[in-house]
């Protein structure tokens, strides 16, 4: 019987499972793979203390520092988490464990276009961060996928970086919020393209080009970027039966990283925060742990 069982091997659980280690916890960490998001990420210039890196070395730092702290995932998939009693099961792939606690630390993946190019070009050119990636592109013409908050979001941060920005949306109109529409309107830079079907990303190294159809003709803008925002999918379809979700399907947390059942908390991008940033999983992963251990301690 552990004291919990982390599922997710992404910058929330390993923050989780740093923590658990450091406090003696008897725990598991499980996932089918180590670092989530990491390889999506291009530079990484935003995350406190960490002046310059990327998202393939921010990964290596993370493993060195889970193998100074004796932690090891894993690597098995979660299929199901059972009620048992007061206690839990975590059902993988090849065997089952209980605990007394879970944190659900599964993440989400990006929304594709599923267009030729797209997986050719990521990280070279393609991102689907524009905090992230937006920096990249300064003084060059971008293209960002999508008419939602996201995606005028990212038109917004980029507004002083980038020289041209043409947004596509394959609907009539936006949907964002209207003050993101009308800075959108309001910037020189920014030029809208409705009911636009993507269809190709270019480029041989890098992003060139970009195929769209509109009104029954196929067009090509040069742009040296492309930024999709249209929505994230969070990796909680095994645990609906467990705990309360959003209608995208994010778990429900109060500020204490509390889901809707007793003795399981979640963090990171699986959660209906909205605000898809390693600090902030980070900060989530920690919570969780923290608060979990307190659960345990006021229930033992």
């Amino acid at each position: 019987m552990h004291d919990t069982v982390i599922v997710g091997g992404g910058i929330a659980g390993l923050t989780a499972a740093l923590y658990a280690s450091r406090k003696r916890m008897d725990y598991r960490i499980i996932s089918s793979e180590m670092g989530g998001q990491f390889y999506a990420s291009g530079e990484i210039l935003n995350y406190p203390g960490v002046v310059e890196t990327d998202g393939v070395e921010f990964q290596k730092t993370m493993e060195e520092q889970m193998r100074k702290n004796d932690v090891e995932v894993v690597r098995e998939t979660v299929e199901k988490v059972e009620r048992a009693g007061e206690d839990f099961n975590v059902i993988t792939d090849k065997r089952e464990y209980e605990t007394k606690t879970v944190i659900l630390a599964t993440g989400a993946r990006p929304r594709k276009l599923g267009v030729p190019g797209e997986e050719k070009l990521l990280k070279k050119g393609v991102t689907y961060c524009s905090i992230c990636d937006g920096p990249l592109f300064n003084a060059m013409d971008v293209a960002v996928i999508g008419g939602g908050n996201s995606a005028l979001e990212a038109v917004d941060f980029i507004g002083d970086i980038a020289s041209k920005i043409y947004v596509l949306t394959n609907e009539a109109e936006f949907r964002a919020h209207e003050y993101l529409q009308e800075k959108a309107k309001d910037n020189p830079k920014v030029e809208a393209m409705f009911n636009a079907d993507i269809k190709e990303i270019a480029g041989d190294e890098f992003v060139n080009s970009l195929k769209y159809e509109a009104d029954g003709r196929e067009r090509t803008i040069d742009v040296k970027g492309v930024i999709i925002e249209i929505g994230r999918t969070p990796n909680t379809e095994n645990f609906k039966d467990l705990v309360e979700t959003d209608n995208e399907g994010h778990i429900k947390v109060d500020c204490r990283a509390q889901t809707s059942t007793a003795g399981v908390f979640a963090a990171g991008d699986c959660t209906d925060g909205h605000e898809y940033q390693y600090v902030i999983a980070a900060g989530q992963g920690c919570m969780a742990l923290l608060k979990a251990a307190r659960y345990l301690a006021m229930n033992r």
